[in-house]
């Protein structure tokens, strides 16, 4: 499975929305606290582009010892209609400071020097220290994971339903709808009277799309047969 690390790291370079929880601008509505850019260095800093009017950039620019504590919490929903559609969400907080030097038009951009994390996801919840944060890439699926799932249940929603047959006689749920897929597996959330998430593990960790097709074929020839 996933490390902790990789799932915090792979949720914050994603494209899941977020907001930067920065003391004294509670009252700020919520888009004014979204990042217009996120990514992560190098280094394992978070670096967040902000309009350089922003209320975020002026704190970060008048903060006492360039160190104003802040969190940056990011929600994680399944692209596809399911019930409980919030798969997770990761918290991850650390000191916000002005990069020099990195004004654009309109734009300035924020680094987030990591103290650490923490996330609750599908998978359970976990404390993340900022060297395995740093260290953690993305799943490498995850660019592509909204549009794969989006298709595995347009268009192969039979073959996904027959992934029943691999849990050996659990009953439940009237619906199957794929609500998550990984390097390690794919995740699918059988709904109706009874509401459960199945996990479907692959032979070994797939590299990219390519090798995810055989591995999802491999599956479902499995649960034909």
């Amino acid at each position: 499975m996933p490390s902790a690390a990789e799932r915090t790291r792979t949720l914050v370079q994603s494209t899941c929305s977020s907001v930067l929880l920065v003391p004294g601008l509670d009252a700020l509505r919520p888009d004014q606290l979204m990042a217009d850019a996120r990514t992560v260095d190098t280094e394992g800093d978070v670096l967040l582009a902000f309009a350089a009017d922003s209320p975020v950039v002026r704190a970060a620019t008048h903060a006492q010892a360039d160190e104003l504590p802040v969190v940056l919490e990011v929600t994680d929903v399944a692209p596809v209609s399911v019930p409980h559609r919030i798969r997770g969400r990761a918290w991850v907080s650390g000191w916000l400071t002005r990069v020099p030097g990195s004004a654009e038009p309109g734009r300035t951009t924020l680094r987030l020097e990591v103290g650490e994390a923490y996330v609750d996801d599908l998978w359970g919840a976990e404390a993340v220290e900022a060297d395995a944060f740093a260290a953690a890439v993305p799943d490498p699926l995850s660019e592509h994971e909204a549009e794969l799932l989006q298709h595995l249940h347009a268009a192969h929603s039979a073959e996904v339903r027959t992934l029943r047959s691999l849990l050996g006689g659990r009953t439940g749920g009237t619906a199957a709808v794929p609500v998550g897929v990984d390097r390690f597996g794919l995740r699918v959330r059988f709904t109706g009277v009874n509401c459960f998430d199945a996990r479907f593990d692959f032979p070994e960790p797939v590299r990219d799309v390519a090798e995810l097709r055989r591995a999802m074929h491999a599956l479902f020839e499995a649960a034909s047969g």
